[in-house]
C-alpha cells in the first residue's frame, strides 16, 4: 500500500531560494573569471586564510557526502551540499574574495579566481545528482582549460580528495574571525540597529596570537561587520555599550552615537503598550470557556501559540528597554 506524503509549499519555496542562490553565485563567478579557466595554482601553498578555510571545508564536505552516498543516505548528502553552498560558499567565501577580485595584485587575483573556479566546479559535481538541470546549465557556462573540450557533467567522476588541503588549525583561525563578525551582527540585531549602520567596535583579545590574527584580518572585519572604526585593546571600556565574548575575546560595541537611547526608549514604550494590549485580548479569549469549547481546535491552538509568542516578545523587549535605560543613566 502507498501512503500520502504531505506536500510542504514552504519547503518548495525554500528550495527555489536555494536554486536562486546557486544561480547568483554562478553569475558572480562568471563576472569575475577569465574567458578560459584560470591557470592552476598550488593549493597546498595558497596563502590567503579564507582560501585555506574554504578548501579545508570543501574536503570535509566531499568526505562526508561520499560516506552518505555509499550508505544510501541521500537526504543527508543533499543537506550537506545545501548547507555548505548556502552558509559557507555563498554567505562567506564569495564576500571574502570580493576585495581579491578588485585587487591590483595580479597574483592575489589569480589565486582567488582559480580557487573560486575549482570549488564551484566541484560543488556542481557534488550537487548534480540532486539538482541535475540547473547544475548542468551552469557547468556548460563555466570556462574550461585552454586546449580542452567541454564535457558532460553527468559523466564527471567524483571530485578527487586532497588531504593536503585539510588544515584544521588555519580553518579554526578563520572561523574565529567569522564568529567575531557574527557576534557584532547579533548585537546589532538584538538592539534594533540597522545591519547597514557602521558602528564602532572594541576588541580585547586574550593573547598576542588573537591580537595578531585580528589585526591581520582588520579589513575583513571592517567590511563584513560594517564598522566605522575598529580598536584592539588598550581602550577604556565604555559604560554605555553592548558586548559578547568569542573564545575569550571581548567584543564591545559602544552605544553612544550608534543608538539614540531616548528615542529608542520612547519607541519601546509604545511597542510594549501595544504588545500588552494584544496579550490581554488574546488571554481574554483563552480564558473564555465558551470560546475554548466551541472554537475549532486549530483556532484555539493558534491563539495559544500567539499568546506564547507575545509573552516571548514582551520579555525580550522589556530586557532591551532595561538595557537602554541603564546605558542612558551611565552616559
Amino acid at each position: 500500500m502507498g501512503r500520502d506524503i504531505r506536500l510542504s509549499e514552504e519547503r518548495i519555496e525554500g528550495y527555489r531560494h536555494f536554486i536562486n542562490k546557486l544561480w547568483n553565485a554562478a553569475r558572480f563567478a562568471l563576472m569575475n573569471l577569465p574567458e578560459k579557466a584560470p591557470e592552476p595554482v598550488d593549493l597546498t601553498a595558497v596563502s590567503g586564510r579564507h582560501h585555506q578555510w574554504l578548501l579545508h571545508r570543501l574536503e570535509e564536505v566531499k568526505v562526508d557526502m561520499d560516506h552518505a552516498l555509499e550508505e544510501y543516505r541521500f537526504n543527508d548528502a543533499a543537506q550537506l551540499g545545501y548547507k555548505f553552498l548556502w552558509n559557507e560558499f555563498c554567505d562567506w567565501y564569495l564576500e571574502l574574495i570580493k576585495p581579491d577580485m578588485q585587487s591590483d595584485d595580479e597574483e592575489r587575483k589569480a589565486t582567488a579566481q582559480y580557487v573560486l573556479w575549482l570549488s564551484l566546479r566541484e560543488l556542481l559535481v557534488l550537487l548534480h545528482p540532486m539538482i541535475p538541470f540547473v547544475t548542468s546549465e551552469i557547468w556548460a557556462a563555466l570556462p574550461i582549460p585552454e586546449g580542452t573540450t567541454a564535457t558532460d557533467l553527468a559523466l564527471e567522476p567524483y571530485p578527487p580528495m586532497r588531504p593536503d588541503c585539510q588544515r584544521p588549525e588555519e580553518a579554526a583561525r578563520m572561523e574565529f574571525v567569522q564568529n567575531i563578525i557574527v557576534a557584532v551582527r547579533t548585537i546589532k540585531a538584538e538592539l534594533g540597529i540597522s545591519p547597514a549602520h557602521k558602528a564602532s567596535l572594541l576588541l580585547r583579545p586574550v593573547n598576542e596570537e588573537q591580537a595578531s590574527l585580528l589585526e591581520e584580518n582588520r579589513s575583513c572585519l571592517v567590511t563584513l561587520a560594517r564598522l566605522e572604526n575598529l580598536s584592539l585593546a588598550g581602550e577604556q571600556y565604555p559604560k554605555a555599550s553592548a558586548s559578547a565574548v568569542v573564545e575569550g575575546c571581548q567584543v564591545i560595541v559602544p552605544l553612544k552615537g550608534t543608538v539614540d537611547l531616548k528615542a529608542e526608549l520612547t519607541r519601546l514604550d509604545k511597542e510594549l503598550a501595544k504588545l500588552e494590549k494584544d496579550l490581554v485580548a488574546t488571554n481574554k479569549k483563552l480564558h473564555n470557556e465558551d470560546f475554548v469549547k466551541r472554537a475549532p481546535e486549530e483556532v484555539v491552538n493558534r491563539e495559544r501559540e500567539r499568546a506564547e509568542k507575545l509573552l516571548d516578545a514582551r520579555s525580550k523587549m522589556q530586557a532591551l528597554r532595561a538595557r537602554f535605560a541603564e546605558a542612558l543613566d551611565e552616559e
